[in-house]
């Protein structure tokens, strides 16, 4: 009578998920709920990268230093398959770590500011393999060889990457990132101190169970197309459906945070993100110009849009928004009849000057910009008409 080898015991996936949770808090304060889960979930993802057709960047942002960001990284690593440390590493390093036959890295990238920062100097090539790499069919191309006998070849540049850095990142990362806003811990707020001789072998230790884990879900993981939270669509959804996946996969609590840490971290990245300077410009023209009145001259638009606190337009490299600017920007955007938004001629005080009329900006407003807020504001009072050539 033959016995049965003995079964490898089922991972709780939802308690795992948790101790993964747990060893983060331990050292790292972040600044919402969200974070937490936002960060288990990468975490156990970049284990199943073979399952998704896409994987987010997982981005630790912060205005100042002494934030947590590169303590945030450090754990991440501890949890993470094949890490790779990436902060002097060349582009051509990272071509080949990526398609070397020894496996894919996850690659952490601290002091992000220094590639895509004001000082960031020639990362065009690291620039773009960052750019591609979320996808995974994405490839670089790039020419190998000697002299006359170069030849074109396709560089794999799909992986798994998290980045620190300070002030923010271009929205080619931004909009396919998991953003994490890093502040400095207060003074009633407490972690404990990072010990790497210590702690690394208890992140291996979870590290090994997220990988067994890993490979026992991957079959149901692979291919999976989660139901998304309805207000989660384009490019959100596809930053947070390989987080969700892994989240419906272990079960227990996880897929309910999930979604929900999915809504709110994708709303705070709308109100931190104001979009391209043009979108800025017409919503602030929505919301605070414009607002209950259907045309303004240019002179008084310029003056509102001047006095509004916290916004640019007051200085522009120097110089206010003038009139030739803010007709340069308008006509990047087209109107409902699909001509480009343009001064049109307003009668005021027996005489004409030019302005701008909201019925002209209503379908730029409706495509391009962020819902209005939910209490409408109180328009200005009308600015007096003034003279323009």
């Amino acid at each position: 009578m033959s016995t049965a080898p003995p079964s490898t015991p089922s991972v709780d996936g939802a308690a795992l998920l948790t101790e993964v949770e747990q060893f983060h808090r331990r050292f790292n304060v972040f600044p919402a709920e969200a974070a937490y889960v936002a960060v288990t979930l990468w975490d156990a993802h970049a284990h199943l990268l073979d399952c998704f057709d896409s994987t987010p960047r997982l981005a630790f942002l912060s205005p100042e230093p002494g934030s947590g960001k590169s303590r945030g990284l450090e754990i991440v690593e501890t949890l993470t398959p094949q890490p790779m440390v990436a902060v002097n590493a060349s582009a051509a390093a990272l071509f080949r770590a990526v398609s070397g036959a020894e496996g894919r890295p996850t690659i952490l990238f601290d002091e992000i500011d220094t590639v895509f920062g004001p000082k960031a100097g020639e990362n065009e090539e690291l620039r773009g393999f960052l750019n591609a790499g979320h996808r995974r069919t994405g490839v670089t191309y790039r020419c190998v060889g000697d002299g006359g006998n170069q030849t074109v070849q396709a560089f794999p540049s799909y992986c798994a990457v998290a980045v620190a850095g300070l002030g923010s990142l271009p929205d080619t990362i931004l909009t396919r990132s998991v953003i994490i806003r890093m502040r400095r811990r207060a003074r009633n707020e407490r972690v404990e101190p990072f010990r790497h001789r210590i702690h690394t072998q208890e992140g291996h230790a979870l590290r090994e169970r997220l990988a067994q884990w890993a490979e026992s879900v991957r079959p149901a993981v692979d291919g999976a197309f989660p139901v998304m939270p309805d207000e989660v669509t384009d490019r959100p959804a596809d930053v947070w459906e390989p987080l969700i996946a892994v989240a419906d996969a272990a079960g227990g609590e996880w897929p309910k945070r999930a979604r929900a840490a999915c809504v709110e971290l994708v709303n705070a990245a709308k109100v931190d993100d104001k979009g391209s300077i043009g979108i800025r410009l017409l919503t602030d023209l929505r919301d605070h110009v414009l607002n209950g009145i259907d045309r303004l001259p240019t002179s008084a638009i310029l003056e509102r849009l001047h006095s509004l606190d916290e916004a640019p337009w007051a200085d522009m490299g120097g110089r206010p928004l003038d009139p030739r600017g803010l007709s340069k920007m308008l006509r990047e955007y087209m109107t409902g009849e699909n001509s480009p938004i343009a001064a049109r001629n307003i009668k005021s005080g027996g005489g004409v000057l030019k302005g701008y009329y909201a019925a002209d900006m209503a379908d730029a407003w409706q495509r391009y910009c962020p819902p209005p807020p939910e209490s409408p504001l109180l328009p200005l009072p009308p600015l007096p008409p003034s003279s323009e050539a």
